[in-house]
């Protein structure tokens, strides 16, 4: 299947709509037929204001999280439909992928 990869960049304390960002993302996948999202957390990372942030052994709300969405374009373009219409001003990637099962 051809459709695009999206990648949006957070840090698991952020919250949107009474939701960890990363979590608002996932439901509003669901809710529009979205087959599957991955998150990764990272160890760091920086964004466009250059603070560094990370988890450490007692807080994780710093935590760099990466939330990893393959899908077709009717769905791409319904996700971001629905992220500018709730006013969630996040960083993305987004790039043309072809995917599929290998059986």
């Amino acid at each position: 299947m051809d459709g695009y990869r999206l990648v949006f960049s957070t840090i698991r304390g952020r919250k949107h709509d009474n939701l960890q960002v990363h979590e608002w993302l996932i439901a509003k996948a669901k809710e529009i037929g979205i087959e599957g999202v991955t998150v990764i957390a990272a160890l760091e990372g920086y964004g466009k204001n250059k603070t560094l942030h990370s988890a450490d052994y007692f807080e994780l709300v710093d935590e760099p999280l990466e939330v990893i969405i393959l899908t077709d374009e009717k769905k791409c373009d319904l996700l971001f439909r629905i992220i500018k219409e709730d006013n969630l001003n996040i960083f993305y990637s987004k790039s043309k992928a072809e995917f599929g099962f290998t059986l």
